[in-house]
């Protein structure tokens, strides 16, 4: 899978995916920490990649947006620890990733994640 990691995440987070064998960059690492949401997810769209964030409003913009394939991963954790965020993500990755190659927004909490396929809005 394809993976964008937003600046709330360390490039850690990016680094473990590569050693995955997942395709995926972290926006400190290309230069890119003050480029604004709605262009951070023109890009993962443009290049078909999940964007993995703490911040709830790539959520509305996906639903704004009517996209039904770029999918972002949310963590709402309370305290985001790197090896925390790296622990729920292997889990979220194993159980969700046929939604999330469809397109899906993924909450992930401390114990749990709840999945939203998109597009948002449709029916059943």
């Amino acid at each position: 899978m394809r993976f964008l990691v937003d600046m709330g995440l360390a490039a850690r987070v990016a680094e473990w995916l590569r050693a995955e064998g997942h395709d995926a960059s972290h926006l400190g690492e290309a230069g890119l920490q003050r480029l604004p949401d709605h262009d951070i997810f023109a890009l993962a769209a443009r290049e078909r990649r999940i964007i993995i964030t703490t911040d709830l409003d790539f959520g509305e913009i996906l639903a704004q947006s009517g996209q039904a394939s770029t999918s972002v991963i949310v963590f709402r954790l309370v305290w985001p620890r790197t090896a925390r965020v790296i622990e729920r993500l292997a889990t979220v990755i194993s159980a969700t990733g046929p939604a999330l190659q469809q397109g899906a927004i993924v909450l992930v909490e401390e114990t749990r994640h709840r999945v939203r396929r998109l597009p948002i809005g449709a029916g059943p």
